[in-house]
């Protein structure tokens, strides 16, 4: 259990860690000069420490983080208050409720900590009157919030362990300690976040990185991210070794403070406020824009306004945003709550249920908190009402029931690898048949989306229906080549989805491919006798020059014939699957076809030993050009058809142009 303390600047805070812990938090000199502090001090009770009803801990489980009380810190306060499981404010009895008191309490309450106590300190500077007056000030100031009915605690932690107060506290915080459901919500199934706080270099292990596990676990050896999209680092590190609550262990957990000495990075390279987290939640710095559930605070000065500035603190990380209230009158009155997206300068490592705090734009009041609901929010339509349905569906608590409505309520599937991060889910990153998915949803795997089993149907009664539209005008064209019939009916569908869709489709006995045309079992395009023979006279031509076949004019002076009835009988035989048109009036054969998906594939490093799809190398035109023998601007005619079906995609523009593989070939 991580402890933190919250209260005015010289309110005893430090003091009190010390009786409790025997650690003086307060390590710099300027701190112990100025006798304050002034960056996050960490202390954890000795062994031995949990006797007789110290609950289910040990003393080992007990961290305490000791935050700086001064208004000029509150950005430390905050870097050191997320993550931990329990508050201790603390009141002076001589001073009472002071300013930071009421900003502490208010930060602590947006963080959502609904459990602490009250340490009413100095007591031996007061009289019993005033410390009951004191204990009443303090009730009425936790009253609607959280933290409403804690128990307090009179000390004087100037006398260290043997006062009494300060033993009965101490006794009561041992007794919170256990492992809870909750706790164990942040292990189970999740990859592993920690909040770094601290980075430096240690003789004889190098990087250390220490913060708080917001969620899963790790052990010596693991392989893991430091992610700082904001500077856009993402560096893959090793756990060299560790230490849990401060001591050395093998293992740790969320819940815990660790430290963690790390292979592969340079201590420079890390700062406060960058995460150390599993590989499949270091996604590209797309989280600029996080759909929220905004709570003002109900002594906010003012009413929120649309676009409003303001700093925005989560975990140890700080950044500058705007924002963008989704309601109709654009404005949120204190103590009022609602939808909003915070459009950030820099990203974040946001995941849902994530804790924000808002802090004005010139950071010197609190104003509001947030509940991160998307962390990938959208930049259009983000008020349209399927978005804020979608929203209500994100404020679901159990995250089984939200899965489901999550599914149910996307109208192209939810990506699995966005999922995963969004709600860092390790199944859906890793086993993603480990996912407890609604009854009858689909997996689609080429696109790593799931989608309703209502949506997926319905999506297919789309494409069958488009399909039979295009065969009642075009009846003597055998069907529709895949990326096309996806523009046609799904444009707004990802190539790889559409192309499990058609899958689908096939499988079911719905559509029918023939050579690249799709099209419905009952629509057939037939030769009659005299393009029959037609064609198989001209079909032979295609294959005596195969990567250099004869142009439709050619074609027709041969035939002798009209060059319209000529491209009009290979463009039926296209349709069949019995020649390929790769531009305008110039058809391959299937075999020749073949050959020269085979070269891309070759020039691109397919089918090579550990070879993987999104991992295999680009091919240029040049070096397409020279493995066919073919002039510059026909190798780039046929790279250009490979784009326009689906097997390859273009990158970059001019010199640096390229392409890489994509999808499945027209033919094989």
């Amino acid at each position: 259990m991580l402890i933190g303390t919250a209260g005015h600047i010289d309110h005893g805070k430090t003091t009190l860690i010390r009786a409790l812990t025997g650690v003086d938090t307060d390590r710099l000199p300027e701190e112990k000069r100025r006798g304050i502090s002034i960056q996050l001090g960490y202390a954890y009770l000795p062994d031995g420490a949990a006797g007789e009803g110290a609950g289910t801990g040990s003393a080992a489980d007990f961290g305490f983080i000791d935050v700086p009380g001064h208004e000029k810190f509150i950005p430390t306060m905050l870097a050191g208050a997320a993550g931990i499981d329990l508050a201790l404010l603390v009141v002076a009895a001589d001073d009472g409720v002071m300013p930071q008191t009421r900003e502490h309490l208010a930060i602590l309450t947006l963080l959502g900590i609904a459990q602490g106590g009250v340490a009413i300190t100095k007591c031996d500077r007061a009289d019993a009157a005033r410390i009951a007056q004191v204990e009443r000030e303090v009730a009425a100031l936790l009253a609607g919030t959280p933290l409403a009915g804690s128990p307090c605690f009179p000390v004087a932690a100037a006398n260290g362990p043997a006062d009494p107060g300060v033993a009965t506290l101490k006794t009561w915080l041992l007794a919170q300690g256990g492992d809870t459901g909750a706790a164990r919500d942040k292990v189970d199934g999740r990859g592993f976040r920690l909040a770094i706080d601290r980075s430096f270099a240690l003789a004889g292990a190098g990087t250390v990185v220490t913060g708080t596990a917001f969620a899963g676990r790790v052990q010596v050896g693991d392989k893991l991210t430091v992610f700082a999209p904001e500077r856009g680092v993402a560096a893959t590190v090793r756990v060299r070794s560790l230490h849990a609550n401060n001591r050395p262990a093998d293992a740790g957990h969320a819940g815990q403070r660790l430290a963690l000495a790390l292979v592969g990075i340079d201590h420079g390279a890390v700062e406060r406020g960058d995460w150390l987290v599993a590989d499949f939640l270091a996604r590209p710095a797309e989280r600029t824009r996080v759909d929220v559930r905004l709570s003002l605070l109900a002594d906010a000065p003012r009413p929120l306004t649309h676009w409003s500035a303001v700093h925005l603190h989560h975990g140890a990380a700080q950044v500058t945003a705007r924002v963008a209230l989704l309601n109709e009158t654009g404005t949120l009155a204190p103590g009022d709550s609602g939808y909003a997206q915070l459009v950030l300068d820099r990203p974040l490592a946001v995941c849902h249920g994530d804790r924000l705090v808002l802090r004005d734009g010139a950071a010197q009041a609190t104003l509001a908190g947030a509940v991160a609901l998307d962390p990938f929010g959208p930049a259009r339509r983000r008020k349209s009402p399927e978005r804020l349905a979608l929203l209500a569906t994100l404020e679901v608590a159990d995250p089984q029931r939200r899965l489901h409505a999550l599914i149910d309520a996307a109208p192209w599937g939810v990506d699995l690898a966005e999922l995963a991060c969004a709600h860092n889910l390790a199944a859906a990153a890793h086993v993603p048949s480990d996912l407890a998915l609604p009854p009858g949803a689909v997996l689609a795997p080429r696109a790593g989306r799931v989608f309703s089993a209502t949506r997926w149907q319905a999506l297919q009664d789309v494409v069958a229906a488009r399909l039979a539209a295009h065969h009642e005008a075009f009846a003597d064209e055998v069907g529709v080549e895949r990326e096309r019939l996806r523009r046609m009916a799904l444009p707004q569908l990802a190539s790889t989805a559409f192309f499990d869709l058609l899958e689908a489709l096939r499988d079911a006995g719905r559509i029918v491919l023939s050579g690249a045309a799709w099209h419905l079992p009952e629509h057939t395009v037939e030769l009659d006798a005299r393009e029959r023979l037609r064609a198989e006279k001209l079909l032979p031509w295609l294959r005596d020059e195969p990567f250099d076949p004869p142009w439709v004019r050619d074609i027709a002076q041969r035939l002798g014939e009209p060059e319209s009835e000529t491209r009009r009988l290979l463009k039926k035989l296209a349709a069949r699957g019995e020649a390929y048109q790769v531009v305008k009036d110039l058809f391959y054969a299937p075999e020749a076809l073949s050959r020269l998906v085979a070269i891309v594939a070759s020039l691109a490093g397919a089918g090579e030993e550990g070879s993987e799809p999104g991992r295999l190398g680009l091919v240029k035109a040049a070096d397409f050009r020279d493995a066919t023998g073919l002039g510059r601007k026909r190798a780039i005619q046929i790279l250009e058809y490979f784009d326009r079906v689906g097997y390859t995609r273009r990158i970059g523009s001019g010199a640096a142009q390229a392409h890489g593989l994509r999808g499945e070939p027209p033919v094989r």
